[in-house]
């Protein structure tokens, strides 16, 4: 099972977004696919057609009060993608986990209850550093982070690398980046251009070279409850994350040591 967090500290990026299309492409590739809602808005849940309603038991559960990851988990409406919806209770995550000495490792030991079930798990993070977002750096093997195609994208995503590095230092030796994938990109816009450059240039091979575009159809499905793929699969955006998905299981068999 390989467990990939989706994260980056800065919101509006296309985190959520990422998670939900990245994970029903891949199970499109017939991988079994599980999500890890942890961002307390909940909107992966939302997006794949999980009812505020029907989340009888949600990630908070899971962090806090012991549930059994098999019985969190519920299918979607795409074969072979399963999630572990949330709700707003994660808001108080922070402050209830902060005694517990093992505040840091509940998502990994609970992931571990199911190492045999899933072929990829991504986690979908909230947008700051928080210690959902440390849980969730513990419990992976890898991190995938969304980039914006905006000014002042790069500002903060040293802290990110900073605090992976910190994680690999003390929790989670084996953690690498998986790689930075450019969201929201309009090849017609010099401003995209530009970012795509100076990040390219700042972080080299780190960069997918699938880039994620600005395109109607990908705003439109979450109202809709699909992944794009489902709800126009001849769109960019569908496209887009189809090369995302073979480009990332290319570089989990080319790639060993971590970064």
């Amino acid at each position: 099972m390989r467990v990939i967090g989706i994260t980056n500290q800065k919101g509006g990026v296309g985190k959520t977004t990422t998670a939900i299309n990245l994970g029903a492409t891949l199970a499109a590739m017939e991988y079994k696919v599980l999500i890890i809602d942890l961002d307390p808005q909940g909107n992966a849940s939302t997006g794949l057609g999980v009812d505020s309603t029907d989340r009888e038991l949600t990630t908070y559960d899971l962090l806090l009060e012991g549930a059994a990851l098999r019985d969190v988990v519920v299918p979607t409406d795409v074969a072979n993608l399963a999630i572990a919806p949330a709700t707003t209770d994660l808001s108080s995550t922070d402050v209830e986990l902060s005694s517990r000495d093992n505040r840091i490792f509940l998502l990994k030991e609970a992931l571990h209850q199911s190492d045999k079930l899933y072929d990829i798990v991504l986690i979908d993070c909230p947008p700051s550093l928080s210690l959902l977002t440390v849980n969730a750096l513990v419990a992976a093997d890898s991190v995938l982070v969304p980039l914006q195609a905006e000014f002042f994208a790069l500002e903060g995503l040293s802290q990110l690398m900073l605090t992976i590095r910190d994680i690999r230092e003390t929790a989670n030796p084996s953690i690498r980046i998986e790689g930075v994938v450019l969201t929201m990109h309009d090849p017609r816009n010099n401003l995209s251009r530009q970012v795509e450059e100076d990040a390219r240039k700042t972080l080299g091979q780190l960069v997918f070279k699938t880039r994620i575009p600005r395109n109607v159809r990908l705003g439109e499905a979450p109202s809709f409850a699909l992944p794009v793929i489902a709800y126009d699969p001849t769109s960019k955006g569908s496209h887009a994350y189809i090369d995302l998905a073979q480009e990332l299981i290319a570089r989990q068999t080319s790639q060993k040591e971590p970064v």
